[in-house]
């Protein structure tokens, strides 16, 4: 039985076609990965099976929902039967617009200010199934907290949680892997392949060497014109043991500690990290290294009641916020979520020249900077594009150049390849071994080892409560 059909479709987004006299049949019984290189439209797709992108041509049709309704299920029902899962926040219940990236950061305790609860987020469906499903995420313990307050990881889960809870007869996740330590991906590969046991059609667009065992089809999408890598292995600059002329101490946290309502986020973590090391930051989620990256770059407000030092300074010593950005060049799996201004992809790289997330003038040398970071990560096709028209990989990759526009002296990449394909990665990878300066300090987040570039030598991990 056929769920759903694409007849020689064209999918468009923003007006430029993406995909072009497509066809694909998806029928009852079958699990499906779809793979392609960032940029190759998985995500564009994906939205167009819910209706999200016009067709420009062929036709998109779901005998699913003519069978629904021939046993008796409400339109709302069929309306409801799919559930498309995506690094955005599309439950209409809640909205990154008017915010700031901070505000994550800062619990909101008293009683004239409400922010949507996770607790709130997951009310859906009967309580005990709440329950199961909240226990299988490891959700439970942090019920009370804001939604706006979480992890990327444990938003990601909260969002998984809340498609589950609505049954749907088709799932589709937009790389629900990414952002999830090694325990919790391969939980959430063993209950999604119980999923497909019970006979939920299930569609996961992820990397190529992340398909899980129980797909049974895959399609693969290209890209016309795509890349060559940017450097061969040959060519790379060996970064290790070279030695900063000053070895100043750029980061220094002694007996941090992180609380809210009671739970403790990070508990007496200290460290020291000088110039030109680089280091891996590791640990499961809810392990604090978001928490972790935000004192050291001003947004925590708790940084002010812990000895936190950048560049020899302790914060709360007369240093504005703005002076702490300056020094810092940040890429975090949130900022997209962020731009609320309508930017291309040229004018949102320029942003990290301010440290801001709207559109400031610039000078020619700074324009010529931008040009040449598009150039060398191979997105310069992109720089006169609407950064909200981007692929998540895409807009990663526009994130990437506006952290490192500046050439900070403090670089922190928390999970920068998310959205990204193997062969873009490695790209990336090989141009921060290149061309970081002995001077630059590299702070990088990742639950996957093998993206880290070759010149990280030391590792932070944390684990719970804890550091090591």
């Amino acid at each position: 039985m056929t769920v759903f059909h694409l007849d020689r479709a064209t999918v468009v987004r923003s007006g430029v076609p993406v995909l072009r006299d497509f066809s694909w049949t998806v029928r009852a019984g079958e699990a499906w990965a779809v793979v392609g290189p960032t940029g190759s439209g998985k995500t564009t797709l994906a939205e167009a099976l819910l209706g999200k992108h016009a067709l420009g041509g062929g036709t998109l049709t779901w005998p699913l929902f003519d069978r629904l309704r021939a046993a008796g299920h409400a339109v709302e029902y069929t309306s409801q039967a799919v559930a498309l899962v995506t690094f955005k926040e599309d439950s209409r219940l809640f909205s990154y617009a008017g915010r700031y990236y901070q505000q994550r950061f800062e619990f909101a305790d008293s009683a004239s200010d409400t922010p949507l609860s996770l607790d709130a987020f997951l009310n859906v469906g009967g309580a005990d199934a709440r329950a199961a499903v909240c226990a299988r995420f490891g959700l439970a313990p942090i019920l009370h907290q804001p939604f706006m307050t979480l992890s990327n990881g444990q938003a990601r889960r909260a969002r998984l949680a809340r498609a589950l809870l609505t049954n749907p007869e088709v799932l589709v996740l937009d790389d629900p892997f990414i952002g999830l330590d090694a325990a919790a991906r391969a939980d959430l590969a063993a209950l999604l392949e119980e999923l497909v046991r019970d006979g939920t059609c299930v569609l996961v667009i992820c990397r190529e060497d992340a398909v899980p065992a129980w797909v049974t089809d895959t399609l693969v999408l290209g890209r016309a014109g795509d890349v060559s890598p940017l450097f061969d292995s040959e060519d790379r600059r060996e970064n290790r043991g070279l030695t900063p002329p000053a070895r100043q101490e750029v980061v220094q946290l002694t007996d941090v500690t992180v609380a809210h309502a009671g739970h403790t986020i990070l508990d007496r973590v200290s460290w020291a990290v000088r110039a030109g090391e680089r280091w891996a930051v590791l640990g499961p989620n809810g392990s604090g290294k978001s928490t972790l990256l935000s004192l050291l770059c001003g947004d925590h407000p708790q940084a002010f009641s812990n000895d936190v030092r950048l560049f020899g300074r302790r914060r709360g010593s007369g240093e504005t916020i703005w002076d702490v950005k300056r020094n810092v060049g940040l890429l975090s799996p949130e900022f997209h979520l962020y731009f609320g201004e309508h930017l291309t992809a040229e004018r949102a790289a320029a942003t990290g020249f301010f440290d801001a997330l709207a559109d400031r003038a610039t000078t020619p040398e700074q324009d010529a900077r931008v040009r040449e970071l598009f150039a060398a990560l191979g997105i310069a096709p992109l720089a006169g594009r609407a950064f909200r028209a981007l692929s998540t990989g895409e807009q990663r990759l526009v994130l990437l150049a506006r952290a490192l526009a500046k050439r900070p002296p403090l670089l922190i990449l928390d999970e920068p390849f998310q959205g990204m394909d193997a062969r873009t990665a490695a790209r990336c990878r090989d141009y921060l071994d290149r061309e970081l300066t002995v001077e630059q300090t590299l702070l990088f987040v990742t639950h996957e080892p093998s993206e880290l570039p070759r010149c990280v030598t030391q590792t932070l991990r944390l684990e719970k409560g804890s550091a090591s």
